[in-house]
Formats: C-alpha cells, structure tokens, sequence
C-alpha cells in the first residue's frame, strides 16, 4: 500500500463540532464585551489553533489571545466537547481501513486531553494507535508539530505517512514534515482553502476519500 500511516484532523474531519465550538467562541468573546451574532465568522474557528484564531479574528494581541483561550476552555471543558456528532459513514471507513492494514492516528490541534475524552466518548478510541494532540500549555500548537511528534512516536518512514484535513493548516502542515496530504470538503474549509494551500488530493465525501487512501 502507498500510504500504511494516516494521520487524521478531528474538528471537521471525523466529527462536526460547530455547536460546540461556535458556541464556546461566542461564550469567550462576550467575557471581553463582544457579542457575535454572525454563526460564519464562528465557524472559522473550526479547525486552526484557538491562539491563532482569536488573533487573526479579533486582533487580540498575545495576552488577551491566551486569556480568551482560557475562557473558551471553561465551558468547553464542561459542555462543549460534547456539543459534537460523528460524521455519517466515519465507522465504516475507519473500520475498512483497519481491516486493510493501515494504521491510523489522530493529529489534532486540540489538546490531547480533550480529544482523549471525545475519542472515548464516541468509540472511536479503538481504531487509533494513536492520539496525538497539543498540550494546554500551548506545546505542540501547531499542526506540523502535532505530525512530527506521531512521526517521531511511530518511527515510520514519511512517505508512507498521509494527513487528511479539512483546513489548510492541516495542509500546510503536512508540507512542512514532507508528507502526503488529502484536504476533505464536507468540513469547514473555504472556497478555495485546500487548493490555494495545495492538497495533494481533495475528497468532496468518504467515499472519494476511502478510494484516495487506499490506493
């Protein structure tokens, strides 16, 4: 098989975590005054490193970035984590994939402790080696280092490694640690997202994904 790793993003790729995310940005922001009525503009927070997006978004400088950060995570903690659902047809291609050989293993910019929790609550646990994340203290923030740290884990050759993601900073990411990349368009990317970051594949739904990663 071409790609015997794969390395898969959680928010927007296996799961649809709008309710929760959205609802914990907006919990966050009004602590600063800030009342979003826009559903789109919360959206973007789906996927990136929270830090960075509180920065690109709403200009907060690196203080108040982390402090919203911390207000997000107080409801997020409790209530928001499982304000979430699995994608349709997410077992069945896990399953497939794990019956085919490969070896699967989640990078996600969200911090390991709470994907450990969402993994566990949706019996997706038992089809990962492993769970890779960042930290709370903002270790491993970015997606590159999430993939370096399961590549460094895993031992395993880089080309046989691919990353599938729905926003570009899982693309991107891949790029930096020279490993395939598949970008996903049933998640939360924009017009244009995948391909201006330059996915090696696009999958429009799991099907196409499915034929992608076992070529």
């Amino acid at each position: 098989m071409r790609y015997k790793y794969i390395f898969f993003d959680l928010d927007g790729t296996i799961t649809d975590p709008k309710e929760g995310i959205t609802s914990c940005v907006k919990y966050s922001l009004e602590s600063f005054g800030i009342t979003e009525t826009d559903d789109a503009k919360l959206m973007r927070f789906i996927g990136p490193p929270l830090i960075w997006s509180f920065s690109e978004y709403y200009g907060f400088d690196e203080e108040k970035a982390l402090k919203a950060v911390d207000k997000y995570r107080e409801r997020f903690s409790k209530i928001g984590l499982f304000e979430n659902r699995v994608y349709d047809g997410v077992y069945d291609m896990l399953q497939t994939l794990t019956d085919n050989g490969h070896i699967l293993v989640l990078a996600t910019s969200k911090p390991k402790v709470f994907a450990d929790r969402i993994m566990a609550k949706y019996r997706l646990r038992p089809y990962f080696k492993l769970i890779c994340g960042s930290e709370l203290d903002g270790t491993r923030n970015d997606k590159n280092e999430v993939i370096e740290y399961a590549i460094e884990k895993l031992g395993c050759r880089r080309e046989s490694v691919i990353m599938v993601g729905d926003r570009k900073h899982d693309i991107i990411g891949a790029k930096k640690c020279s490993v395939a990349s598949c970008g996903v368009r049933f998640g939360y990317s924009e017009d244009g997202e995948l391909e201006k970051a330059g996915a090696d594949y696009i999958a429009d739904n799991f099907e196409e994904l499915l034929c992608i990663l076992m070529q």
